[in-house]
This record gives C-alpha cells, sequence and structure tokens, in this order.
C-alpha cells in the first residue's frame, strides 16, 4: 500500500483535492484523521467541536497506527487529507511510512475565508510555520516532498496533477479532475460547518482573484507570509498557457 498524507492548511481546497483523489478506483481518502486528536489536546473551539470529540477517536497515535498497519483489505493508495496544526503532542515518526505532499494558498487569499470560522485566528491556526517545519524535517530524514499552491492548482488543475502524480509514482487519471456535486461517505463529522463549497463543486473551480484584503489581518498576513514564501518557491507550478 502506498500511503499518502496532504499536509495542509485551512481553507486551501484541501478537500476538492481529497474529492479529486476519491475518484481513482484505486484509492481510498481519509478526512482529517486527527482532528479529534487535535480538539482534545488543545482545547480549541472549532464549530461542532462537541460532535466532533463524540463521533471519533481522538488518540491520535493509535488512528495513525491502525490507519498504517498492514491488512489484506488495505487499497493500493491510501490518501490521508491532514491538517498540519493537528501535530500536537503526537509521535510524528508515522510520516516515515508515508509519501508527504504539502498543499499551500497566498495566506493575502486565505485569511480572510479562514476568520469567518476561527475569528481570533493566529499563526499556528494557520499551519503555515508547521508546515515549513515538518517539510525541513522530512528532507533532512531523506524524503523528496511535494508542494502544490492553491492558486497554481486551480490555474491547470490537469498539469498540476499530472506533475503530482509523476512525483508520486502514480498514474495520472483524467477522473481526478470532476466528481458528482454534495457530500461523500468520507467526509468528516465536521463538514456541515467547513464543505459549503465544494459540496457544490463538480470539479475544482477556476481561480479569482480576491481582493480587499482586511486591514485588521495585516499583523497575521505578515507573520504567515515568510512561511508561505518559502515553500512557495518549491511549488509546482501550472503550465505556461
Amino acid at each position: 500500500m502506498k500511503a499518502i498524507c496532504l499536509w495542509s492548511g485551512p481553507r486551501n481546497v484541501s478537500t476538492a483535492l481529497m474529492y479529486s483523489f476519491a475518484e481513482r478506483p484505486d484509492t481510498r481518502v481519509v478526512d482529517e484523521p486527527l482532528y479529534g486528536h487535535f480538539l482534545r489536546e488543545t482545547g480549541s473551539v472549532h464549530p461542532g467541536r462537541e460532535e466532533v470529540l463524540a463521533n471519533v477517536d481522538c488518540d491520535g497515535n493509535k488512528v495513525m497506527r491502525e490507519l498504517l498497519a498492514p491488512s489484506p483489505d488495505n487499497p493500493e493508495i491510501l490518501f490521508i487529507k491532514q491538517m498540519t496544526h493537528h501535530l500536537v503532542e503526537i509521535d510524528e515518526r508515522f510520516t516515515e511510512q508515508t509519501e508527504n505532499v504539502f498543499l499551500i494558498r497566498d495566506p493575502e487569499q486565505m485569511l480572510p475565508s479562514l476568520t469567518i470560522q476561527v475569528p481570533h485566528a493566529t499563526l499556528a491556526d494557520t499551519g503555515f510555520k508547521m508546515q515549513w517545519e515538518l517539510y525541513q524535517q522530512l528532507e533532512s530524514a531523506g524524503q523528496s516532498p511535494s508542494v502544490i499552491d492553491a492558486r497554481e492548482l486551480l490555474l491547470d488543475p490537469r498539469s498540476v496533477l499530472r506533475q503530482l502524480c509523476e512525483r508520486l509514482r502514480i498514474p495520472f487519471l483524467e477522473t481526478m479532475l470532476s466528481w458528482a456535486p454534495g457530500p461523500r461517505a468520507e467526509d468528516g463529522t465536521w463538514a456541515p460547518h467547513w464543505y459549503h463549497a465544494v459540496h457544490q463543486s463538480t470539479g475544482f473551480s477556476p481561480y479569482r482573484h480576491k481582493e480587499d484584503f482586511p486591514e485588521r489581518l495585516a499583523p497575521l498576513l505578515n507573520e504567515c507570509a515568510p512561511w508561505y514564501e518559502a515553500l512557495y518557491e518549491r511549488a509546482i507550478r501550472a503550465c505556461p498557457g
């Protein structure tokens, strides 16, 4: 089994990318298996917190151990959508067993959306610094993680996904470019609070640049920018034209 961890921040089209991989007949997708662990360990107040805690296994180490355990029922590919900021008080050595992909988004475009759901968001809530630290950690261990930028992905989904699949040594499939609208069985308990837009989609939406960045978020933007830029330098690019 090839296990792929997608290390994203919030509001980064990560659910759309999960839906894309779910359209592969050789792949099983798992939606944020460490969310309950994160909420339990941090006490963070997120929409639907109590429902999440009541419906998922909140022992993160156990969750990852069971997901990656050898089994005759394992799919050919396991795609695990993760939020990087969920990595708190957990043994990260499971990343040695996974291929690791980072999904980033320009914080100037992402922060206004994040603060609708998390009004007092901090750098830790964005995951940027943790993404960069994890990237360096994996690189030091001899891995070559891939980086996807949300803007590049939306500008040319076929090209970016084809390049990603090549790096992951799996075939690119045209089925990855579209899906049926509505919720999926794989959606986490938290989907009603976060997935409104992707449930209306049938594929990757065209990129649209958002204007009018709120001045009140400028300090947080300045904190995020260096970590985003370091990762963006390594991102897969959409093909010109």
